[in-house]
């Protein structure tokens, strides 16, 4: 057996931001600290956490006053910042800079009185964040059958904005479909499916014809690696999500030649690693890494936790210690 290693692949800069964020907080404050939601879609980074003493609550109601609580990085609505601010939380925001930049967009549309509609999946933490900036003005879509469900009224200006993990292939058969419904409709000025989402579905799509089979390292609540089985699938090529190792069913491996592996944006490398060794035991397999985009983005630390680090730097000095 042949593996094809997707370069691209496993966390993406607003994925390391968000855990440095929590490692950070942890050393700074010792546990008990608390995040809202689950800091990345990914079961075995929020299991290592909790062993940690991370709680992950999905209500502000459930940290207690005067605590501190991360954001994960999917973002938050200003309803939640607000009931923060109600309960003297210890805010620190571990939102993507890409979603924030949505949140952006929408506040932006918001104010010029434009009726947004929203390309996600309505229970995604992310759009549920991005639908709170502006909920009067925003209708969320998911589908083309949405798209020619929507009722606006043609004096209405119009835009679009995309959650930022879809699938490439989805979101633009839902943009097409709106442009045609809407053809003055406004776009965001630069692409909000992003880089990493992106550079991943292009890997599959470009690697996926060459193999047998694909096999996506992520957990089952992963948009974006939710997205890589279905680009797969999409070129005909079977493919699975799996959350482990322990997941694989040696079933499908028979007959199979060349398999691709990857994994989505929130998957520890080490969960690919170990599929690697197994395979490498049992199939006798080999690796070559299959390099399809460069990357090298990196956000710096979020001001709230570099303004938290300070103050309590300073009341060290203050202390004499």
């Amino acid at each position: 057996m042949r593996i094809l290693l997707a370069n691209p692949r496993g966390f993406c800069a607003g994925v390391n931001m968000a855990i440095d964020c929590v490692d950070r907080v942890l050393k700074l404050k010792g546990p008990p600290i608390y995040v809202y939601h689950e800091i990345v879609h990914n079961k075995h980074v929020v299991d290592r956490f909790i062993k940690q003493g991370v709680v992950f609550v999905n209500s502000i109601e459930e940290v207690p006053n005067g605590s501190t609580v991360v954001y994960s990085a999917h973002g938050v609505s200003p309803e939640i910042r607000h009931k923060s601010e109600a309960r003297d939380l210890i805010q620190v925001d571990a939102t993507c800079p890409l979603v924030t930049k949505v949140h952006s967009e929408a506040i932006r549309y918001a104010d010029k009185r434009f009726t947004i509609v929203l390309i996600g999946h309505e229970d995604h933490d992310e759009v549920i964040g991005t639908l709170g900036e502006a909920p009067d003005c925003i209708r969320i879509v998911e589908s083309p059958e949405n798209v020619a469900q929507l009722d606006i009224p043609a004096d209405h200006r119009v835009a679009y904005l995309t959650q930022t993990t879809l699938s490439i292939d989805d979101a633009n058969q839902i943009i097409l479909a709106l442009k045609k419904k809407f053809p003055h409709i406004h776009s965001p000025k630069k692409e909000d499916i992003c880089y990493a989402t992106t550079n991943r579905q292009q890997a599959v799509m470009e690697l996926a014809p060459l193999s047998d089979l694909v096999l996506v390292v992520g957990s089952k609540n992963s948009s974006n690696s939710l997205r890589l089985v279905e680009i797969a699938e999409n070129r005909g090529v079977k493919a699975y999500l799996v959350d482990d190792v322990s997941e694989i069913n040696h079933d499908w491996l028979q007959g199979v030649r060349t398999l691709l592996l990857t994994a989505g944006a929130s998957a520890p490398e080490d969960l690919v690693q170990s599929i690697i060794a197994l395979l490498q035991t049992r199939y006798h397999a080999t690796v070559e890494d299959a390099h399809v985009t460069e990357e090298d983005m990196h956000f710096e630390l979020p001001y709230s936790l570099r303004k938290l680090e300070k103050d309590h730097a300073v009341q060290l000095t203050v202390a004499g210690r």
